[in-house]
């Protein structure tokens, strides 16, 4: 791989961070319009891109969780009872308003994250997807209709609202998480409450700022589309176990899945989760090569491998092993890492210290396994059951 060295360039980060409204200290919880006089933590968001303080964050207590938990309630006696195309104009309205800053908010969730320029496009553009999907969902909330054998009288279902419905996002999609929960709830009569990942708390905050005009301006009831950017003290087990929020979407890691999934269930409540893979790309002597390279290669270092999706094991046909393996040694050499914000990166930064801890114990456990695979072979060049047996424990440990 090789590394930009170009000369140090500013991306205009200052004038983006204004237009989207992040100020040195920012307020970590809010409505719909109204910004709340957070007193939690103060949490510092730094750019894994080149180490420089974005914004300060004043982190929601659990007093303030109480608050908007309690409004939410209120608000959704009324948000409910609206109809649901009128549901669907808000969120058209707010597809348009993330259209006009999606640049500002591509360039903050690449800055913020870490993910390349054009990913950070993506990812607002895949809110802008969802917002035009749910519009005409709020058209189509059907339900069926049949006959029944008591005179004079109807059968239909009809489908209705939940409630509050949490949203906890992972730092790897910081803003495209929420909307595709946040806009299809909205459209069924639901409000909403988002809990984001510490480590990209502004990009949330940037979000709420684009959309707080158009609520305002439909006179959306306070409570709706709610933020609470906390720590786990202040916003953890009591949001997955508050009976007050009958549904809780959850992305994250598999560990964080088991447990959201438990305290959710033993309330018997409703939980939507998005947890890490273990993906795998099988390549056979019938494959596309040239396809294969470029699937493997983007699946791998697309968001620098901190996908759900990303492509962790490789099976290949042993005829074409090598063959596979040529290629992409090749386009490996090729990918430049460097600044997410310079358009000839394909690679950005790990999100933070603890990430690039973990990639490089290992790739350290790697080369280990390798020189023990190679000690192996060395003592028995031909395949036997010996052989097999050290095979497994070298793995194993």
């Amino acid at each position: 791989m090789s590394t930009i060295t170009a000369k140090p360039q500013t991306f205009d980060i200052a004038a983006t961070l204004q237009r989207l409204g992040i100020k040195e200290i920012n307020a970590g919880a809010t409505t719909g319009t109204k910004w709340m006089n957070t007193k939690g933590d103060l949490i510092e968001s730094y750019s894994p891109s080149d180490g420089k303080l974005i914004g300060k964050i004043q982190q929601a207590t659990a007093a303030d969780y109480e608050n908007i938990i309690a409004l939410s309630q209120e608000a959704f006696k009324i948000w409910r009872t609206i109809p649901a195309p009128k549901r669907g104009e808000l969120v058209r309205q707010i597809g348009n308003a993330l259209r006009e800053n999606k640049e500002d908010l591509g360039k903050l969730v690449a800055y913020e994250m870490g993910k390349i320029y054009q990913e950070g496009l993506g990812e607002v553009q895949e809110m802008i997807d969802i917002c035009d999907f749910a519009v005409g969902l709020s058209r189509q909330l059907h339900g069926f209709t049949m006959h029944s054998e008591r005179p004079n009288h109807r059968m239909y279902e009809q489908y209705h609202p939940l409630g509050i419905v949490g949203v906890i996002s992972a730092f790897n999609f910081p803003v495209a998480v929420w909307a595709w929960n946040a806009m299809l709830a909205l459209v069924c009569g639901d409000t909403v409450v988002w809990k984001p990942s510490s480590k990209v708390m502004l990009c949330a905050i940037a979000v709420h700022n684009i959309i707080a005009d158009v609520l305002k301006a439909n006179d959306v009831p306070e409570g709706t589309v709610c933020l609470v950017a906390g720590n786990s003290k202040n916003v953890g087990d009591n949001f997955l176990s508050d009976k007050r929020v009958p549904l809780i979407s959850a992305t994250g890691s598999t560990t964080v899945g088991k447990r959201v999934g438990r305290i959710v269930g033993e309330r018997l409540g409703r939980s939507l989760l998005e947890l890490g893979g273990n993906n795998a790309i099988i390549i056979t002597p019938e494959a596309d090569f040239e396809m294969a390279q470029l699937a493997v290669v983007f699946g791998s270092v697309g968001t620098c491998g901190q996908r759900c999706t990303s492509t962790r094991r490789l099976i290949i046909h042993e005829s074409v092993y090598d063959t596979v393996k040529n290629k992409l040694i090749k386009a490996y050499q090729q990918i430049r890492i460097g600044n997410p914000l310079d358009l000839n990166t394909l690679v950005g930064p790990l999100i933070d210290k603890n990430a690039v801890n973990d990639f490089t114990n290992a790739i350290a456990e790697v080369k280990k396994k390798v020189e023990l695979l190679r000690t192996v072979e060395k003592h028995f060049p031909v395949m036997d059951m010996s052989r097999d047996v050290l095979l497994c424990h070298a793995l194993r440990k």
